[in-house]
């Protein structure tokens, strides 16, 4: 499911603007990472510094999602302190897993 990058939002396909806040959607592109659960937290906050992701989901080899994170513009180091607490967990869980990035274009 795609979301609004201003106010997160849950968009449907064909919408060009946020319902809620009027916003123009851009573009979704997604890109796919398959990555050891020891190198999962690096990978995330890599992806995180690049500065052009709206959201980040972490799915196990089956394809279950384990964990979704929306990043918006302007998010600070406090807001994603939990999420990437859950994201150590879940590096001991897992063996392997995969990274969907969405990238509004």
């Amino acid at each position: 499911m795609v979301y609004c990058t201003q106010c997160g939002a849950p968009l449907k396909e064909g919408d060009r603007f946020c319902p809620v806040c009027g916003t123009a959607v851009g573009k979704v592109s997604r890109e796919e990472f398959s990555v050891a659960g020891k190198d999962l937290v690096d990978r995330i906050g890599d992806l995180l510094h690049e500065g052009n992701v709206t959201r980040i989901i972490v799915k196990d080899e089956a394809g279950k999602v384990l964990l979704e994170i929306p990043v918006t513009v302007g998010v600070v180091g406090v807001v994603l302190a939990p999420w990437l607490a859950a994201l150590g967990v879940i590096a001991l869980l897992v063996a392997k897993c995969r990274i969907v990035v969405e990238r509004r274009e």
